[in-house]
């Protein structure tokens, strides 16, 4: 493909520039099926369907969760896998071995804004990384379930393709039950019932 040259826009060509890129994002597809559909979803639409399951949820949140911060995580947490791709949340190793390469985007994709952006963005991905605030627990909470439900209302397709068995998908996500308890109970039955079904091992 024929290379476009690079547009100046003044003040905002850095931004520009970084808009232009994480278009990107587009092109990574995750395990997950847009529902009703033969088409795997990509990390983009992801990300957008993270952010208004945010808004949608916000009065469920807690008072110490500041939603907007949350919705900003949901637009960022997956940027790096414009060039560390997407990894199986239940791929633990690949996971581990995937993580330099997530730091290392970070600082290229989000070095390509300026100050103060470049640090904004940085910083909001590390908080959402290192799960620890009321915010980042929530933003990893939503970004947890949304795959769940899409399997739940998809006869457990990805689960199914990718051969995973009920005692991961509770390991990996039993956090929900600290951050939202009576949402990890209903789960919890839907998972079970998953298994009967045939979609977990």
């Amino acid at each position: 493909m024929k290379a476009v040259p690079e547009l100046a826009f003044g003040e905002l060509t850095d931004v520009i520039g970084f808009l232009m890129e994480i278009d990107k994002l587009k092109g990574v597809q995750r395990r997950t099926k847009v529902l009703g559909t033969q088409r795997q979803e990509n990390t983009a639409e992801h990300s957008w369907h993270f952010a208004v399951a945010a808004m949608a949820l916000a009065p469920y949140a807690g008072d110490d969760v500041d939603i907007n911060r949350v919705i900003r995580m949901a637009l960022v947490h997956d940027i790096v896998e414009i060039d560390a791709g997407d990894v199986l949340v239940y791929d633990l190793a690949g996971r581990h071995a995937v993580h330099a390469l997530e730091e290392a985007a970070a600082e290229r994709l989000f070095g390509l804004l300026p100050e103060p952006q470049r640090r904004q963005f940085h910083q909001l991905w590390r908080e959402y990384e290192a799960a620890e605030t009321a915010d980042a627990r929530f933003a990893l909470l939503l970004d947890r379930l949304m795959p769940m439900l899409m399997n739940l209302h998809n006869f457990g397709q990805s689960w199914v393709e990718n051969g995973i068995r009920l005692e991961q998908v509770l390991a990996r996500n039993a956090f929900i039950g600290e951050v939202y308890p009576d949402l990890w109970e209903h789960l919890q039955g839907h998972l079970y019932q998953a298994r009967e079904n045939g979609w977990l091992k």
